[in-house]
């Protein structure tokens, strides 16, 4: 049975619809002033709340907001003696569904209600289509319904039951936590601990006590004996995040650990046994970083058991919208805000955008657009300049914080070909002039960028 909260300050009004909708088979409850119903809300729950305008203290307006401010999902329907076009309008961008003017007749009400009922029962349908949806492109807390992710989320489901070493390779911000997280979860060791370490946000003084821990006495303030992330990580996965970033020294130390599955805390003369895998992670090309000598060849052959590419947000851009809808959902349920979604022009321009900063640097803007909207849809003017202004290449790839020369050449090279092709109308001869490069190698690089 559908609940019904009326509020309205006329006693006869409460009687009225009270016996007006028991009739029609809904449960009532009847309220004196906008307080009262939103305390009643908490304990009714109703799935429509009809509200007068005017109440004495709180309107029916500002209880509306105030429902929404509070997660209440219930249906507002506003009623008032004093119709206008501008009170119907306030109400609708309060959250209210409709609007009622007195007198009615009994018939507007329950046709009010009708349309409203019709609209919830679509509403949950397309909810659990969407929820549907979105488990098909999802796994392990993980979205994506592009290619390359979809591949991603193959490899991690095969390789997750082997007890071996994996090797995550890919730009800063595109998930690689969350995939070593997936072959945690998902596999033998996910009833032990997941234990994540920044190799280059520790000191390398530090780094090794950290991983394989100290006897008391072991250096000046060595006070206790203390564990080392390996054995907090004993029997579940060790991730090491920037693995690029580890000092020569204990390289040399992990290879052993690696080969022999034992570690010697700082300061002790023996060894400890220790089940822990090990998933590795590093934004560094660790082929080139051996040649130079700055990583050991025979770690990096043992960390390279099995590789995981985590592919960049501009090479998933089928992903955009969803991970946008995703965020707005997450900082709704967070933040209390109500944005549904974004409007088209917002759309437009985050798919032309090309994210240097990768999946974080959109979670990172859709909060903040969030925050800052005053509607319920996002709109261009929501997005951060560098978003709506794509052209300043410049000052977007300063505003994410990447200073790679190798990733930003990449950006910038994308951002000149779309600007030429939308220039020639997709006249690729053309495109290839002004760019002042051969046309075949226009054709490579719109392949190599997904572009269409």
């Amino acid at each position: 049975m559908r609940r019904v909260l009326v509020a309205d300050d006329e006693e006869n009004i409460r009687l009225v619809l009270g016996t007006l909708l028991k009739k029609a088979g809904y449960e009532v409850e009847t309220v004196a002033s906008a307080e009262e119903a939103l305390t009643r809300a908490t304990t009714f729950d109703p799935d429509f709340v009809l509200a007068d305008v005017r109440m004495g203290g709180m309107t029916g307006i500002e209880l509306c907001a105030a429902l929404r401010t509070r997660g209440q999902d219930a249906t507002v329907i506003i009623m008032s003696a004093y119709g206008s076009l501008e009170l119907a309008l306030d109400a609708m961008k309060a959250g209210a569904y409709d609007y009622v003017a007195k007198p009615f007749k009994r018939d507007e009400v329950l046709l009010a209600l009708r349309k409203a009922e019709e609209r919830e029962t679509l509403r949950r349908e397309n909810k659990a289509l969407r929820e549907a949806v979105r488990e098909q492109q999802s796994f392990a807390q993980m979205l994506g319904k592009s290619a390359a992710m979809q591949r991603v989320f193959r490899v991690v489901e095969k390789v997750a039951g082997y007890d071996t070493t994996v090797l995550i390779q890919g730009e800063s911000g595109t998930g690689k936590e969350l995939i070593a997280r997936a072959l945690h979860d998902l596999g033998a060791q996910r009833a032990a601990r997941f234990v994540p370490v920044n190799c280059g946000a520790i000191p390398g003084t530090l780094l090794e006590t950290e991983l394989f821990g100290h006897k008391k006495g072991a250096f000046t303030d060595a006070r206790a004996d203390k564990r080392g992330l390996f054995e907090e990580a004993d029997g579940g996965t060790l991730f090491l995040d920037e693995i690029g970033e580890l000092p020569l020294p204990l390289q040399v130390k992990l290879l052993r650990v690696l080969q022999e599955g034992t570690i010697r805390p700082v300061g002790d003369t023996r060894d400890k046994e220790v089940k822990v895998r090990v998933v590795a992670a590093t934004v560094r090309d660790l082929e080139h970083e051996v040649r130079e000598g700055r990583f050991r060849e025979d770690l990096f052959y043992r960390l390279n058991v099995l590789q995981i590419v985590a592919p960049p947000l501009r090479e998933r851009s089928e992903d955009i919208l969803l991970l946008a809808e995703h965020f707005i959902a997450r900082c709704n349920a967070r933040l209390g805000t109500d944005v549904r979604g974004l409007d088209p022009a917002a759309k437009k321009r985050l798919l032309q955008y090309s994210f240097p900063g990768n999946v974080r640097e959109l979670e990172n803007l859709i909060e903040r657009a969030v925050v800052l909207s005053e509607g319920q849809l996002l709109g261009e003017a929501d997005l951060p300049e560098r978003v709506r202004e794509p052209t300043d290449m410049v000052a977007a790839i300063l505003a994410s914080g990447e200073l790679s020369i190798k990733k930003t050449q990449r950006f910038i090279e994308e951002a000149l070909i779309r600007k030429a092709l939308e220039k020639t109308e997709g006249n690729r001869t053309q495109a290839s002039k002004l760019l002042e490069i051969s046309h075949r190698a226009l054709l490579y690089k719109i392949k190599d960028y997904g572009l269409s």
